[in-house]
This record gives structure tokens, sequence and C-alpha cells, in this order.
């Protein structure tokens, strides 16, 4: 789940330039069931086959409160340093501290054995990743060679503490009891306990550029985009080749099986496009970064006119499926994809000159499928100048301030963790080529 700062509501009275527009987004009632639902523990194992390797890690109390507590304290894991000494571990206190894994010690475990398994990782909890702190790795990315890595990027994310402090903000109950049917929880102050789960991911370099959100309503696939705030030009002439590749599997795996008819779900299509991955499951919720759409905009939405069932069987990634162009209103059928099995790629300016040809036609026209909305090449979203991904969240203000402290301040810690991080992949890349 992207966290996305929540947006201000609209003010009551009138509004002489948008005065259409509600006093408050009109979101239906966001139930505690709902949030569980889309919690990666609840979904995953209905939907295992559909998603990359992963493996889950209950986690105990203990964990969690050290997940919860300030600062950052990491389990001794002696490393050297260049003048080959012994380092202990580093605490932003700058003092040696206790070993807090032995609190802990099985899930400790557990995460190493898995990193043993699956090589390098990727974490998340049960709706976020720590995207926001990847500035705290030596690769800037959420790719973690050891356990280590993983409590530094837990640690240090706002996303994560959401899902630990927050899950349930602006929800309301559809409780009856707790888990033990010995706790009425009809009073919206009592919180349904959450079973947290660390979840490891093989790390992957996804390519971003194939990665989409979407969006469904009433169990209907309402519109979805491209994820990467960046323009690429090859996505306008595969768009509806991605279209109904996310439209089969959305149909086929999710519609009927996911427990609640409105939710977000992330997708990866790729090449050679033939198979698509589900990545994650979001609430339908403010919360939930919306990207190239505004939720307004997608609650406004009219439902896409479906297909008949056998219609809706033919618009798959088999040989002999049918679409109907959007653009024209036309059949394609799979004869008219290259030896490739993919549209022949249009350019950007291609597409729309094809598009304002046909816009007068469509407009009495209904959308059949969803629509698919990308980054143009004259977007200022596609350079990202002035408002990088995760800039609310990306570098704290008491990180800032204290990099600013001098002699001793977090500048100082972070010169030696990066130092840390890089000796010890080097150890690690001598130890594989001497094996």
């Amino acid at each position: 789940m992207s966290v996305m700062a929540p947006e201000a509501p609209l003010e009551d009275g009138p509004i002489t330039e948008f005065s259409d527009m509600p006093a408050r987004l009109p979101f239906p009632p966001i139930t505690y069931s709902h949030i569980l639902h889309c919690s990666y523990h609840n979904w995953h194992p209905r939907y295992r086959a559909l998603t990359p390797k992963s493996r889950l890690i209950p986690l105990s109390p203990q964990f969690v409160s050290y997940l919860r507590a300030d600062g950052i304290v990491l389990p001794s894991e002696p490393t050297l340093t260049n003048d080959n000494d012994e380092l202990d571990t580093y605490s932003d206190s700058g003092e040696e501290e206790a070993d807090p894994s032995s609190e802990w010690q099985e899930v400790h475990t557990q995460i190493k054995n898995i990193i043993a398994e699956l090589g390098t990782v990727a974490p998340k909890l049960n709706w976020s990743a720590p995207k926001d702190a990847t500035f705290m790795s030596a690769t800037n990315d959420l790719k973690c060679h050891t356990a280590n890595d993983i409590y530094l990027l837990l640690k240090s994310s706002d996303f994560i503490t959401h899902d630990l402090e927050h899950p349930f903000d602006d929800c309301v109950s559809d409780f009856t009891a707790n888990a033990n049917n010995d706790v009425n929880c009809d009073d919206h102050k009592v919180l349904p306990e959450v079973p947290y789960h660390l979840v490891l991911r093989k790390y992957v370099n996804f390519n971003p550029s194939l990665e989409f959100r979407c969006f469904v309503r009433n169990r209907k696939l309402l519109c979805m985009c491209q994820r990467d705030q960046n323009h690429f030009d090859f996505l306008f002439g595969m768009r509806d080749l991605f279209r109904s590749r996310i439209q089969s599997f959305f149909d086929d795996k999710l519609r009927d099986t996911f427990p609640d008819p409105n939710f977000v779900f992330d997708v990866y299509v790729p090449a050679p496009h033939q198979r698509v991955w589900l990545i994650d499951i979001n609430p339908w919720a403010q919360r939930t970064d919306p990207l190239l759409f505004s939720w307004l905009e997608i609650l406004r939405m009219k439902d896409p006119i479906g297909f008949e069932e056998d219609s809706a069987d033919d618009i798959s990634g088999t040989e002999g499926f049918v679409r109907i162009s959007l653009r024209d209103g036309t059949v394609m059928s799979s004869s008219d994809l290259d030896e490739s099995g993919e549209e022949s790629e249009s350019s950007e300016e291609e597409v729309e000159a094809e598009d304002a040809d046909n816009a007068a036609a469509c407009d009495d026209f209904a959308l059949f499928l969803p629509e698919v909305r990308l980054i143009k090449k004259n977007d200022p979203e596609a350079y990202q100048f002035s408002t990088p991904q995760y800039s609310a969240h990306k570098v704290p203000k008491d990180l800032v301030d204290a990099s600013l402290a001098g002699p001793g301040g977090m500048s100082e810690f972070m010169g030696k963790w990066q130092d840390i991080l890089q000796n010890q992949m080097r150890e690690e890349q001598q130890a594989s080529d001497s094996d």
C-alpha cells in the first residue's frame, strides 16, 4: 500500500470556479475488515501462485515492540573496518547497545534462514514496503543482503509506522467479536488485533515501466495507470495489449475471489507480456495513492460497459482473442498482431493523432474497456523536477536537522553506516569469489 499524504477536505459553502465539487470525497465507509482483507498475510495464500516468490514470518509482540521503539539499535553482526578492526553494532546514540534480537531470536533466525534460501530480498509489512526509507540503504533501493539491512529500512520508514500505528484510521467497525469471541467490538474505539507479518520477497529488478495500478469498483475494473512517474513512449503503442492482459487477469483471478467489491491492485506485466503478476492489493481508500488520477475523478467515473461471459473469455492472452478498440470501436483479432504477439508499436504522436481524428465519432460511443492512463511526453510529472516520488516522506525533518548538528550528528552516523555496508558487501563478494 503506497501511503499518500491525506487530501484536505474540500471547504463547505459556495465554490465559484468548481461549483460541482462536493464538500468531501464520496467514499463509502471503510471497514476494519476491508483493511484486513488487503493485508498481505490475508490475501497471499489465496493468490500465492500469482505472486513473485516470497516468504511470510509471523511477528512476535517483542519484535513489533522493537519496530515501534524510538531509535535505531541493530543486532550485533561484527564487520571489519578499513583498518581490519572489528566494529560492534553502531546505534544512533553512538554507544554500544545490548543486542535487541535476544528478545525475538526466533524471528531473527527465520529472517536469516530466508535470506540464505532466497538470496537478496525486499521487505514489507502487512500493507506497506519501506520505500520512503531507501535513502538509508547503501544501494538506495529495497535490496537487502542481511537481517540488519531489513531492520534499518523498517525502523526508518514512515510507511511502516503507519502500518503499526494507524491501519484503521478513518474506518468504521464491522466486527461483532474478536478472534476469541469474548470481546464486543461494536464500539468504534475497540480495534481488531492485527496479526503482523514480515514479508520477504525475493529481490527482482523489475522494469518500472511495466508496473500498473488498477482500480476496481463494484467488481468492475474501472481504470488503470502506470505506476512509475516517467514517460515511456513505447507504452502508447501497446496500451490495448496491456489493457486486454490485465482485464483478462482480473476477470479470471480476482473479480469473484477477493472478498470485497472495491479495491486497488498492482500488477507487473513483464516481457513478452504473456503473464500478469500480482504485486499488491490496496484498500479502496483515500490513503491509497491514485497516481495519475484523482480520487474525485475515480469516484465519479461511470462503469465501463462489460462484455458477456463468452466474450470475456475471448479477451485473453491466448491465440484467437479479440478486442474492441477504444479508438475506433473496431474488432481486432490476433491476426492484427505482429509476429511477437504484440501490436505493432505506434508512437505517442501517432496514437494522439488517431485519437483526435476519432474524437467526434466517439462522443456518443460508450467505452467498452477501462481507461488506461499513461504519462505523456510533455507532462511535468514525467520529469519529477519539483515533486519527486515520496517527497513528503523521503527525508524526515528531524533527520535533516540532525544532519546539521555538527560533529557527532546524524551526518557522521550516516557516513560510518555507509562505510560499514560497503565493507560488508565487499567482504561478501570476496567470499563469493573465493568459493
